[in-house]
């Protein structure tokens, strides 16, 4: 079975889940060291305490192509491993080939994370795990048709058992694995994390991008997540589905047309394409895009509106920050 390795330690203490179960002495609690500096944890993982059994059973589940209505695609087809959890599509692509609205964002932290999709519709990540199982374009089936494709496998029957105390599979239960084997992804172990460990160093260039990240990017991209969990729009090229407004397609709210959330950068090296719908195949195309001048709008961002549309940059300047956002790369999350 596919493991990622665990950060254990104290840290949930209370359980306000809708569905209450036994406690299970041979299925005990996990928590997660929380590194240094990373923002409080989503309160709903408090009501939703890891257990070892738990975080197996999510994966097995995560990986398991019976999510899918026709059996092809499970959610590790999309967020895969070696690409962060993300996969390098323009746009997500489900079953029968069908292709979705949005890039797929990549899956870690999502501990630490105050809304989920890329226009935060979703506050709990228990409550994400619908989304792609019944989209048309992604796994399209239901939580009652998984529920009947898995109910007499020996295997989930005992993992079932293991974690709850009895067999009874419901979509609560398995919502609650899934999130919990997604909690487990936790990445911060990259050069960059090194270097605040004082356990490496920086070399030239990447001291430069470093100061040049400080200088033009920490305003959206702060904080030991490198995004601060904010929706904007930075002119991006407009994606042509006429479904698409950004964040104004949860709030309604012109003020939110074709705005986003921030991504993380963290292994941003390894989730190309970039931007919501995979406008960009390069971290140099992003850069270059922003230097030349964004897509002017009403609602563009003041960090670009107040600067004649541009974040300009020098070409020493872009290589320097690519390389910095380079040392952003965890590889031992992806694991190689």
């Amino acid at each position: 079975m596919r493991k990622i390795s665990l950060f254990v330690v104290l840290l949930f203490l209370v359980s306000c889940s809708e569905e209450v179960y036994d406690a299970i002495p041979d299925n005990p609690e996990l928590a997660f060291v929380i590194p240094e500096g990373f923002p409080a944890v989503n309160p709903a993982a408090l009501r939703n305490k890891p257990t070892k059994y738990g975080i197996e059973l999510g994966e097995k589940l995560f990986f398991d192509p019976r999510l899918s209505r026709d059996n092809s695609i499970a959610c590790a087809t999309c967020h895969i491993q070696t690409a962060a959890f993300a996969d390098h599509q323009l746009k997500a692509v489900g079953i029968e080939g069908k292709v979705g609205l949005r890039n797929v964002p990549p899956i870690q932290n999502m501990l630490f994370m105050r809304y989920y999709n890329w226009d935060g519709s979703k506050l709990q990540l228990e409550n994400q795990v619908i989304v792609p199982l019944i989209t048309p374009e992604e796994m399209h089936s239901s939580i009652f048709e998984v529920i009947g494709k898995i109910q007499d496998d020996p295997a989930y029957r005992t993992l079932f058992k293991k974690v709850f105390g009895d067999e009874q599979m419901t979509d609560e239960r398995i919502y609650k694995s899934i999130a919990q084997y997604e909690y487990s992804l936790i990445s911060a172990n990259s050069k960059y994390d090194q270097v605040k460990r004082k356990e490496a160093l920086f070399n030239q260039e990447e001291q430069f991008g470093y100061e040049v990240f400080q200088t033009n990017c920490i305003n959206c991209h702060s904080g030991e997540l490198f995004t601060d969990q904010s929706f904007r729009n930075i002119g991006f090229p407009v994606n042509p589905n006429r479904d698409e407004a950004g964040r104004a397609r949860v709030t309604g709210d012109l003020k939110d047309y074709m705005s986003f959330r921030v991504p993380s950068l963290r292994n941003i090296e390894f989730t190309a394409p970039y931007g919501s719908f995979g406008q960009f195949q390069t971290l140099q195309e992003v850069l270059d895009y922003m230097d030349h001048g964004v897509l002017a709008s009403a609602n563009l961002d003041p960090i670009f509106k107040e600067n004649e549309n541009r974040l300009p940059l020098t070409e020493d300047e872009k290589e320097a920050l690519i390389s910095f956002m380079k040392t952003l790369s965890d590889f031992s999350f992806i694991g190689k």
